[in-house]
């Protein structure tokens, strides 16, 4: 278990859940909220008082959540239009959702829908007969509090919901190449005899440096061949002994700079133009920025695919020829009013979701999301603008509120 999690599991969290039980001060609290918690024949919340008594459910099988309810006095259903019936729900943050309710057929049934998170303290009055009846309980779900030094000790990590840009991207795959630009074939100036080879493949030399001695056959005067630039030696055709011909006797390679070789199908070349700017990124975690300069003037029989090369800086050599990339080509942005980085998502219950913070209180958010790309994804619903979030290690977040054994019961 990471230091993280002990952490959060070694200091006090507090969570609560839609159960309506919270952390309770007195033995008075604890059998009120025994009686809130008392469970109808339609599967919904009892309230009681007196001899009137009002079933409260959230129905959401086959439509959008509502409630429902169903009045008794003293154990005799109340026609429901002799009821007047309005809950209010009073969420994290101070929104306050009004609901008012209307006969169909043996129940009442709410004028809107209930959104998520169903986690609200909730306020119930009925008014039957002349008298009216108050109710007033806590419904929590995906909720739980954790202390300002501790969620920053543990890096959760917090942002304000606000508008965002999302790049139109286009995945290509590829490999690293040599800059053919920094790469020399070294020759002998004289055919001769090699007298000695001095360096080998793999072996790095400077621009001047002595690679091997020939014999001149003409003139029997042996003359040094020198690195014509600083780099690598990528091949050796030179032994000792071996007489010199027309064949490159080394060659070598400036890795300095190289080029990202991505593959275009035929479907998207009409798309990418020269100048396209391009993340680069590899299995080793390496990455850098660059743009598309040159497309190849022939494609490939086999693949279909023509050449897109990105030159980039490789003077800490975290690139090397032959490594697989992928290249993320940005064609193009879109503002959107509400975005979130990838990061700070999770999955709870079915939904994509975040997590709002009020004070030290974090409650979940369900998300109806839009267009994405490798970092950010569009926010249609589910998240107001101006929302504390967290942004990182949102999983801490996650674990406490499925520890606390949070449910979705109406």
């Amino acid at each position: 278990m990471s230091k993280l999690h002990w952490l959060i599991l070694a200091l006090p969290l507090v969570a609560a859940c839609d159960t309506g039980r919270t952390p309770l001060g007195s033995s008075e609290r604890a059998d009120e909220d025994e009686q809130a918690a008392e469970t109808g024949p339609n599967g919904g919340r009892m309230l009681r008082d007196g001899d009137f008594a009002l079933e409260l459910a959230i129905f959401e099988t086959g439509v959008p959540p509502e409630f429902h309810a169903w009045a008794t006095d003293a154990g005799s259903p109340v026609d429901p239009r002799d009821v007047d019936l309005t809950v209010e729900l009073a969420r994290l943050g101070g929104e306050v959702d009004r609901i008012r309710f209307a006969p169909q057929g043996d129940f009442l049934r709410g004028n809107r829908e209930v959104r998520e998170p169903h986690s609200f303290d909730v306020t119930v009055v009925a008014r039957h007969s002349g008298t009216e009846h108050r109710f007033e309980y806590a419904s929590y779900e995906g909720r739980t509090t954790i202390a300002a030094d501790v969620a920053s000790a543990a890096g959760i990590g917090t942002a304000t919901a606000g508008p965002g840009t999302i790049r139109d991207e286009l995945v290509l795959y590829g490999t690293i190449a040599p800059d053919a630009t920094r790469v020399r074939a070294v020759h002998a100036r004289f055919p001769g005899l090699i007298r000695s080879v001095t360096r080998y493949v793999g072996d790095s030399v400077r621009e001047g440096e002595t690679l091997a001695t020939i014999e001149s056959n003409e003139s029997l005067q042996t003359y040094t061949v020198t690195a014509p630039i600083g780099g690598v030696v990528t091949a050796r055709h030179a032994a000792a002994s071996e007489q010199t011909d027309a064949e490159a006797l080394f060659e070598i390679a400036d890795f300095s700079s190289v080029w990202a070789e991505l593959d275009v199908f035929a479907r998207d070349r009409p798309r990418l133009t020269p100048g396209l700017p391009v993340a680069i990124s590899a299995d080793t975690g390496a990455a850098a920025a660059g743009s598309i300069e040159y497309f190849a003037p022939l494609g490939n029989r086999a693949s279909q695919s023509v050449v897109a090369r990105v030159v980039l800086d490789n003077a800490d050599g975290r690139w090397t020829p032959g490594q697989f990339v992928e290249g993320r080509v940005t064609i193009g942005t879109a503002p959107v009013e509400l975005a979130v980085p990838l990061s700070a998502l999770q999955r709870f219950r079915d939904f994509d979701v975040v997590f709002a913070r009020v004070g030290d209180i974090y409650e979940v958010r369900m998300l109806e999301l839009g267009r994405r790309d490798a970092s950010f994804v569009e926010v249609l619903d589910g998240l107001a603008p101006g929302t504390v979030y967290v942004t990182e290690n949102s999983y801490l977040i996650k674990a406490d509120i499925e520890k606390s054994g949070a449910s979705h019961d109406h």
